[in-house]
């Protein structure tokens, strides 16, 4: 799938922040993911359903990053000029087709690769009605966390999702806790 729609937009324009989140300049898509590590903001929305169980997507083939692997239910930039709640609202509405849901802030934190650096702002709330997966995604399901350990390491993950499972797991557990 190569058409304009489904690929990622190299001059689309991110802000540039530093590790306290204030924005210090702005650079494009291209500039962030070439190598150059200007740190970048994106929220990531992790979705358990209330058995406890972890909505993922399954990343295109088109993306520019970690293509056709399970990833975070929602994970997207922040726009120039755009608010976190803003950019988390817009992403899920766009990725998943949720509206209406209560975000629970996670604790933020830098991920990087050899590619990128990116100030990430993780959320999760619990969502039980529909999931509609845009063309944003590949689709998507819901995983038992069992399924999810059982294929840590085994290279179907983002290097980013699988960080972020060992990072929040005790922040996991106390939402998993209250279910």
């Amino acid at each position: 799938m190569s058409n304009e729609m489904n690929q990622d937009h190299t001059e689309e324009l991110f802000p540039i922040v530093d590790e306290a989140g204030k924005q210090i300049g702005s650079a494009t898509r291209g500039e962030c993911h070439g190598g150059s590590m200007l740190l970048h903001p994106v929220v990531h929305l992790h979705v358990f359903n209330s058995i406890g169980e972890l909505y993922l997507q399954k990343r295109p083939l088109w993306k520019d990053i970690q293509p056709g692997r399970w990833d975070t239910a929602v994970g997207g930039h922040v726009d120039l000029g755009e608010d976190i709640q803003t950019a988390l609202r817009r992403e899920t509405r766009e990725e998943l087709g949720i509206e209406g849901f209560e975000p629970q802030p996670l604790p933020r934190y830098v991920f990087q690769s050899l590619r990128e650096r990116e100030l990430v702002y993780p959320f999760c709330t619990v969502w039980d009605a529909a999931i509609q997966p845009s063309d944003e995604t590949d689709g998507g399901r819901f995983w038992p966390r069992q399924e999810i350990e059982e294929n840590l390491g085994t290279g179907i993950f983002t290097p980013n999702f699988e960080q972020e499972w060992k990072r929040l797991q005790t922040a996991f557990l106390q939402i998993l806790q209250g279910l």
